[in-house]
Order: structure tokens, then sequence, then C-alpha cells
């Protein structure tokens, strides 16, 4: 029989652990998407967020849009932000006056990314001659430059690239080991392949955060793509659960609101009590979630 006093989700605002949220964003391409873009940040804000982070495209492709979002979100909500990096097509130095620019700019937060090459996700990774190596190299690399909180990528289901669990948790210890304050993962949809993932990174000595990567799911045809691209899997359940919605959004939503809520309870329940959120640029189910975690605005 389940427990209620037991289970983390079930207590009241004085009881619960303490929460950290952090929220994932894009920078927009045109007028509109910026409107919600920034629509998004304003609702989300009040909930205050551990940061914001904005990606940055592949082989750098949206640098200077990054640069001036992170920096317009910290000065006109005061959330703190971070800034995607990634080594993809870029010498030592090109990144290095990246990094130095975020500096300037009071932006204290990187995401390190090894990045994706142009060619798209999934595609054989080589470095630049003159470039970073790899992520831990970067991390390094940034650390010589300045004192950033610095966040790294984890793989609950094993980096596509990496021959085996061993090399895989070998490399999160390296970017951690480098200097990073903690690893986000990739989404994933079962709770069990993230809670074995970090029994194996523990059992290894890492003691970092690995903090969770939360997607909901906007659109179900849109997230299986993406996952057959980078590794992630889509449980048979889940895929049933979304099974000829396609042309009913209503009900679709519905779905996805009761999936992603089902998702963090559980990891609640297992002692989980940081979150990141990909919310591609939408704000309503990731208020839904911080509620159902115990996060109202201040």
């Amino acid at each position: 029989m389940i427990d209620d006093n037991a289970r983390a989700s079930r207590k009241i605002a004085e009881q619960r652990p303490d929460l950290q949220l952090s929220f994932e964003f894009f920078p927009p391409k045109t007028d509109a998407m910026e409107e919600r873009f920034w629509d998004s940040i304003h609702k989300l804000a009040p909930l205050q967020p551990r940061f914001v982070s904005v990606t940055y495209g592949a082989g750098g492709s949206t640098r200077e849009r990054t640069l001036r979002m992170v920096s317009s979100v910290k000065t006109d909500t005061g959330v703190d932000a971070a800034a995607h990096l990634t080594c993809v097509g870029s010498t030592r130095d090109e990144v290095d006056a990246v990094v130095r620019g975020y500096q300037e700019a009071g932006i204290n937060r990187i995401v390190a990314l090894r990045g994706d090459p142009p060619e798209g996700v999934g595609q054989p990774f080589t470095p630049h001659p003159q470039g970073y190596q790899n992520a831990a190299d970067l991390v390094a690399g940034i650390r010589k430059i300045g004192d950033f909180d610095i966040s790294v990528a984890a793989y609950p289901e094993k980096h596509p690239q990496s021959a085996d669990w061993q090399v895989d948790i070998d490399n999160l210890k390296r970017k951690l080991d480098a200097g990073a304050t903690r690893a986000i993962t990739q989404m994933f949809f079962s709770n069990a392949d993230y809670l074995r993932y970090v029994a194996r990174a523990r059992a290894a000595g890492i003691t970092a955060p690995i903090v969770p990567g939360i997607q909901p799911i906007h659109s179900f045809k849109q997230i299986s793509n993406f996952a057959s691209r980078c590794g992630a899997s889509i449980p048979a359940w889940l895929a049933e659960r979304f099974a000829g919605l396609d042309e009913d959004p209503e009900t679709h939503a519905l779905v996805a609101s009761a999936v992603a809520a089902e998702q963090v309870i559980e990891l609640l329940d297992e002692g989980v009590t940081e979150f990141h959120i990909y919310t591609m640029n939408r704000s309503n189910l990731a208020l839904a979630l911080a509620r159902i975690l115990g996060r109202r605005p201040d």
C-alpha cells in the first residue's frame, strides 16, 4: 500500500524539500517568436528559478543572439541567466573570446557542451585543429578564464558515440574534474534510466549534482523525431498514449501534461530536488510542472 505520508509529492509547503528549478530556451528567430520568448520568460521569472539558459546553435550559428538574449534576461527580469557554449568549428581563441564576452556582459553561468557538428545531431564530431578537443577540454579552458558556474551534459541512456558505459561515465567524470559544477541530463522518459545512471555515476566516485532534464511533450512527432537522432528512446507505453492525437491538439496537451506530471512526481518521491525543464520557449507546461513540484510564483 502507498503511504502518502512518506511521499515528498504529498507533503504540504512547509514540509517539502527545498527545490531548485531551471529552464532552457532557444534564441528566437522571428519577431513573433521573440514575443513568445519574452512572454514565457516573464511568466516563469516569478518562480525564482536558479537560472534560465539559452542555447547555442550548431557551429556557433546563434552566438550573437544567445549573448543578446542572455544579457537581456538578466537585465530585464533579474533572473540569473546561463549561456550555452560549444567548441564546434572554432579555434580556442575564438571560443575564449566568446567566454570573455559573456564575462564582460556580467554572465557568470555557462552550459559547456562539445556540441553537434553543422551536419546535424548524431553526425561524427571532428575537433577544429586549433580548437578545444572535447567538452572536458572546453570546461578547463573556461575555468582558466574566470570563476564561472559551469553545467555540462549527461546521458541517462549513454551517449550514442560512447563505446560502453565505462567510457560514458569516465567522460562525465573528466568534465566534472575539469571544473564543472553540475551535470544536466539529456531528455529521458524512463525514470529508471535516470536513477540507474545516477547510481553508476555515484559508484564511480562522482558526487556533483546530476540534474534531470525534463522535456514536456508539446509535439510528440517533433520530440520523437529528435529523440531518434540524439539517442533517447521513446518507450512503447509513451508512444501508445499519443497514438492518433496528431489532429487532436486539446487531448494531446492533456496527455502531455499528465505524462510530464507523472515523471516529475516519481522523481520527487525518489528524492530528486533539482529539475531542468526544456521549455521549447513555451511556459504553459513548465508552469504546471513547477506548481506540481510545489513552486509557486513569488
